[in-house]
Order: structure tokens, then sequence, then C-alpha cells
């Protein structure tokens, strides 16, 4: 069986290293007690919250990981932009805040003027289409310290004060709603790459995806999609849709969400029990969307354990969203008008465990 741990990523070592950044960055927090700008403790929450009087600023930070790679070496950078802005703004919205600016960074090796025009042309794309500006950025040539690039962004968002999403607020019985992801967003590239540079070899983005049912689905003809393309699926970008259900600045809630978990690495158990820590209840997901048949294929590969697989990638599901189950179906509909394909997927429970039944067909507890 092979495990994220064997693709060099140790995920438990990277939590002991979070909590640790965390606590050193918790220690700042006293200097600006009673001072504009002062901090709140949120400790394991999806975004930093800065009290601004009636509201709060909220900062979050990410990158593309190692997706970045598969995309210089295939060629194509020009949707790593949606990541990008994914990985961010999908964080903060969990909040209740609307994003409203990011900036980035560009560590590379060598400057390549198409390589960056085509990344921040996707990025300043996604950002238009989510109503957020690039004010500011930074684009640092460093051979030596990186082989080849690295990407990341912060992103400020504002909510008032009264529009934080309270999940101390989830009852047992509500309604969990998943959103549709097409790809891996921007998650466990390094355990995908190693599967398929084993099996397919050093240049292993230009070879066709296997299987009769990915040649038939690719759209692009009886040879079907080259891997390359296949796992740089872009990433949906909920932030906006989310808005719409919660309420831009200024606008009315439309829908009561009680909890919104954003699936990226540590995969829905992780990243849901998030949401679930104020109750500490649980759910039953009995009705996730399965995972793209391409990323199932490359499990298959390389013998991941299902479980494995729920831990490293959204696995189809790059949103959950708890609603009370009145306004579920409303919620639904909300979501496909912004173009975001959504479902009921299960329920909360009063047992703590997160109970997953997987695409094949298993039963997974998350404790």
């Amino acid at each position: 069986m092979t495990t994220y741990k064997d693709s060099g990523v140790d995920v438990a070592a990277g939590d002991k290293a979070s909590k640790a950044a965390y606590n050193a960055a918790a220690s700042t927090f006293a200097s600006r007690k009673g001072m504009i700008g002062a901090p709140v403790f949120e400790e394991g929450g999806y975004a930093g919250f800065l009290d601004m009087g009636d509201y709060y600023l909220v900062m979050t930070d990410d990158g593309t990981g190692t997706k970045i790679d598969v995309a210089l070496a295939a060629g194509n950078c020009k949707t790593l932009g949606s990541d990008l802005l994914a990985m961010v703004t999908d964080d903060a919205v969990c909040t209740g805040a609307e994003v409203i600016a990011v900036s980035n960074t560009i560590d590379i090796a060598k400057v390549d003027p198409k390589i960056i025009g085509d990344l921040m042309r996707g990025l300043s794309d996604a950002c238009t289409a989510q109503k957020i500006v690039i004010p500011a950025g930074e684009i640092a040539e460093v051979p030596g310290a990186v082989h080849s690039a690295t990407w990341s962004a912060t992103a400020i968002g504002i909510v008032a004060k009264d529009r934080v999403i309270d999940t101390g607020k989830i009852a047992v019985g509500d309604a969990v709603i998943t959103l549709k992801e097409n790809g891996a967003r921007s998650n466990g590239f390094s355990l995908i790459r190693k599967i398929l540079s084993e099996e397919c070899g050093k240049e292993w983005w230009g070879e066709r995806g296997q299987g009769p049912t990915l040649r038939q689905s690719s759209g692009q003809g009886a040879k079907g999609a080259t891997w390359g393309e296949l796992v740089l699926t872009p990433s949906v970008v909920y932030h906006a849709a989310i808005l719409e259900l919660i309420g831009r600045h200024g606008k009315k809630p439309v829908i009561n969400v009680k909890g919104i978990a954003h699936i990226t690495g540590g995969g829905i158990g992780s990243k849901f029990r998030r949401v679930l820590k104020k109750t500490g209840l649980g759910a039953t997901l009995t009705d996730l969307f399965d995972p793209p048949e391409w990323l199932t294929e490359i499990a298959a590969m390389g013998n991941v354990a299902t479980e494995e697989c729920y831990k490293t990638w959204c696995m189809g599901n790059g949103m959950l969203i708890v609603v009370d189950p009145k306004d579920a179906q409303e919620a639904i509909t909300n979501l496909k008008k912004s173009g975001i394909e959504a479902k009921i997927c299960g329920e909360i429970t009063k047992d703590s465990a997160i109970m997953v039944k997987a695409f094949d067909g298993s039963i997974l507890k998350f404790q």
C-alpha cells in the first residue's frame, strides 16, 4: 500500500509544525492588546481574525504546492491561478468573510516572462470573476533556493462581527450539503506525481490517461486526455457562490449557514472536524460525490488504500456546508444558479464520529 508519507510528505510532522508555528505567532498577539487590529485567538480555524471595531479583518495564506511542478513540466501554467485563489479564498469564506484582495509571491529559479504572464493572467481572470483585486505581489528570482518555482498568496477579507459563522449552533439532524469538485484541488500532488512517475516514466504528464471510460469521457477523442491535462484540472473557486448564500458585505443572508468546511489537505475527516469541534457532534455522510475517475485510476495504480485516499484528497467533494434541513433545497438551488453542483450528502449526528461512505462502498470512520 502506498501512502502520502511514502511520497515524502509527513502529515503528522506537519501538524506538529503547524502547532509550533501557531504558538510562536500567538506570542505576538499581546503586543496589540487594546489597539486597532488586535488579534483574536482561533487555533485550528480556517483564518486569522483582526479586530477592526465593528468588523474583523480576516487573513489566510496558502500556495499551489507541487501542482506548479506539474504545470511547469507540462508547459501549461494558464489555469494555476484558479488553484491559488481557491486555496486562500475558500478558506476565508468558511468564516463568513468576503475576500476583497489577494497578494501573491512567485519564487522562481530563473524568471521567464511567459511563465509569469500565464500565471498572473490566470490569477487575474479568476480574481475578476470573484470580484477580488490584486493590489500587491512579488517576483523573486532565487536560483539555489528553489529548483523550479513556488507560488503562494495571502487573502484579505472582511466580515461584520455579527455575521461570523457560528459553528456552535450546529445541531443534530442538520443537513450536510456537498459541493462538487472535478479535480484534486492543490492537495496530494506529491503522491500523484510519485505514482505516475513510477508507472508512466519521468515524462508521465505527456502520456495518455488509461482505461476505456477515461478515453470516452475525456472529450478529446479516442486517444483521451494526457495525464498532465487530467491532473491539472483547475480547482473550483466556491467563494462567490458561497457569498450568494451568506450575503456579501452589506447584503442580507439568503440562507442561515451554520458551518462551512473547505476540504483540502487532510481530507473530509480532518477538515470537517474543524467545523464540528465546538459542539462535539459528528456526521454520517452517505451520498458524497464520487471522485473523478482519473484520480481513482491513479489510486489503483499506486495501491493506495481507500482511507488514505480520503485523508489525502477531497475525493470529488470540495466543500461541505451545514444548514437546517428546511433550508437545504433552497441552498442547493442557489448554488446551482452560481454554477456549482451540490446535493445533500448526509446529516449531523449525536455520535462524535464522522462516518463516510466511500466511492467503493466501504464505510470509513474518522474520530
